[in-house]
């Protein structure tokens, strides 16, 4: 926090961040409402995550090639279309289920545009030497917005309802916007004899990326590990809240339904929080994956509790859980990343753990439509316990 870049990244990264999460209590909550569709709710993962399978690697060749801060303020236009458009279908009550997932579809390209090189902006805003707190903290910034998030838009649309409520929500993403115009970062401000500017070539480059990282034993560790947990969980049961909250018996808005969307993020702040200040968990990759196994039976619990505390218990255990091994992970990925493939790498594991999360919103939401989404969320969250104790008796 002592750099004043990170400080800006990092206030600007949490508006925004608590933008996307306003949309999301907002608009699950009315689509819940209008079809009642847990295969819907299945879409809106998919459609989420399934651009991170498929431009996560662009992303990061773009922001190699290219300013990250322009490729981050497209993204950021993407978010407030969607937040408009959302605004007016609630404004004319008009709201198509295609039409829904047309507008999730936008959202999941806008954050895709995002992530990706704002992890590279990281590095040129701390350098090395302060990469694994800025990476931690940055994470710890994602679970604050995930926590003042359902907070805010529980608040927003108690008071404004959803079509001005959502459309109140634009604003925040316009800090990001407006700093990264002159922010002094990215390849222009970089010392030193710029790495050559490779040509971005789509799939092509997810094939070389993997070639290039077949000897970094940790990198490698670490995108298995975190491809296997969304692969399997990701975050998909975000999108079921409704379904939770109503079967716990707390599904209408107010204090109680906000507080169980509000305790994932919740154990995620308080373990960024620990971590952070106690410098405790070093990163090695054998940590990072006893911790998501670990993660994996908390939400095994939550997803079988029959009382509402219990259940607040143990995703806030998640929430903990997951920010642990997955800044982790991250940190290692970059640590152990050569600098002129940082883009593409980090693209690479961004694809793994945050692309491979469109399945968990086949694997939660759509086979949660059959078996119900308590069941689906527990055998998901096993097999992704099994995986990565698996990887515990590799090399």
């Amino acid at each position: 926090m002592r750099h004043p870049g990170f400080r800006a990244q990092f206030t600007t990264f949490v508006l925004a961040m608590m933008a996307d999460n306003i949309e999301h209590v907002i608009s699950y909550w009315v689509v819940y409402q209008k079809f009642h569709s847990p295969a819907l709710g299945g879409f809106a993962i998919v459609s989420h995550w399934l651009p991170f399978l498929l431009f996560s690697v662009a992303s990061g060749a773009l922001a190699d090639r290219f300013d990250p801060r322009r490729v981050i303020q497209c993204g950021m236009a993407l978010f407030i279309i969607a937040s408009l458009s959302w605004s007016y279908f609630f404004v004319t009550d008009s709201l198509q289920m295609w039409q829904a997932m047309a507008i999730l579809v936008i959202h999941g390209c806008a954050g895709v545009l995002w992530q990706t090189p704002n992890q590279m902006l990281l590095y040129d805003i701390v350098g090395p030497q302060d990469l694994e707190s800025a990476v931690r903290l940055n994470a710890m910034a994602r679970y604050l917005a995930v926590l003042v998030g359902p907070a805010v838009g529980g608040a927003i649309l108690i008071a404004l309802g959803p079509a001005h409520g959502i459309m109140l929500n634009t604003i925040f993403y316009l800090p990001l916007v407006l700093w990264l115009v002159n922010a002094p970062y990215g390849p222009r401000y970089r010392a030193g004899t710029p790495p050559p500017r490779r040509a971005v070539r789509g799939l092509n480059d997810i094939v070389q990326t993997v070639r290039d990282i077949k000897g970094h034993s940790t990198i490698v560790s670490m995108i298995l590990l975190a491809g296997a947990a969304s692969f399997f969980v990701g975050n998909a049961y975000s999108s079921q809240m409704p379904g939770f909250a109503a079967d716990l018996h707390h599904g209408d808005p107010g204090l109680s339904y906000s507080a169980l969307l509000a305790s994932d993020a919740a154990g995620g702040l308080l373990a960024g929080l620990v971590l952070e200040g106690g410098g405790l968990l070093l990163p090695r990759p054998r940590t990072a994956i006893i911790i998501a196994v670990l993660w994996c039976a908390a939400l095994t619990v939550f997803s079988l509790a029959s009382t509402y505390w219990l259940a607040l218990a143990f995703l806030f255990a998640a929430g903990f859980l997951e920010l642990s091994f997955n800044a982790m992970a991250q940190s290692l990925v970059q640590l152990n990343a050569p600098l002129d493939k940082r883009g593409r790498i980090i693209g690479l594991f961004n694809m793994a753990s945050l692309g491979l999360r469109a399945f968990s919103g086949v694997s939660v939401g759509l086979i949660g439509n059959f078996i119900g989404v308590h069941w689906s969320l527990a055998l998901s969250a096993i097999a992704a316990m099994l995986v990565a104790a698996g990887l515990l008796v590799l090399p």
